[in-house]
């Protein structure tokens, strides 16, 4: 037997552990992909469903779609809004939510709560007044609030807020298409999260 013919001979010996794969091993090998394959896909079926989940009833982003919360919100700002606070309780004075669009223009906007159900609102020389009170209002930073087209003073009805921009020479809000439903409120702003430099609480 020649020297050739002997390393051939180890090369096929099964024993010797370098055989090439079998179909029995490839075979194996692809079942083990597979079995990878679904494992991945169905993490991230799970993934998805867990983000809508959080969407849905916890956190969700928004954008910012006009200026009528300037300077605290500015256009294009994302801002995330919590979803638990009002499945136990409703919108408080000083709130800023997000609701729907009663115009239908955007699919959400957001404002800040002016009054709750059962207070009265006017305005009276550039101030609202809650209940014959002016309200102190820091956040407008000394910007003059005009009536439009609702007739005041107006009481806020049951399961209903008054919602208005701070922003208020530029803010299309409830003096316009008055109290809205609190059905209507999606959840409270309470952070911006971009862009970096406006990054803060609400």
């Amino acid at each position: 037997m020649t020297d050739d013919e002997l390393t051939l001979d180890e090369t096929a010996d099964p024993a010797s552990g370098d055989a090439p794969n079998t179909t029995a091993e490839a075979a194996k090998d692809a079942a083990g992909f597979g079995r990878w394959l679904l494992e991945t896909a169905v993490m991230v079926a799970l993934a998805f469903l867990l983000a809508q989940g959080i969407k849905t009833f916890v956190v969700q982003p928004f954008v910012i779609p006009t200026g009528s919360m300037e300077p605290t919100i500015m256009i294009d700002d994302r801002v995330l809004a919590e979803k638990i606070s009002y499945r136990f309780t409703d919108p408080k004075v000083g709130d800023v939510v997000v609701f729907e669009d009663p115009a239908g223009v955007f699919p959400q906007l957001i404002k800040r709560v002016i009054a709750v159900e059962g207070q009265e609102v006017d305005i009276k020389d550039g101030r609202v007044l809650i209940d014959g009170e002016a309200l102190a209002e820091p956040y407008i930073q000394s910007k003059k609030t005009e009536p439009s087209s609702m007739a005041l003073p107006i009481r806020i009805p049951e399961g209903h807020v008054w919602l208005m921009g701070d922003n208020r020479p530029n803010s299309q809000d409830s003096r316009v298409f008055g109290p809205q439903p609190v059905t209507s409120v999606k959840g409270r702003a309470f952070g911006i999260y971009w862009p970096v430099k406006h990054i803060g609480g609400l």
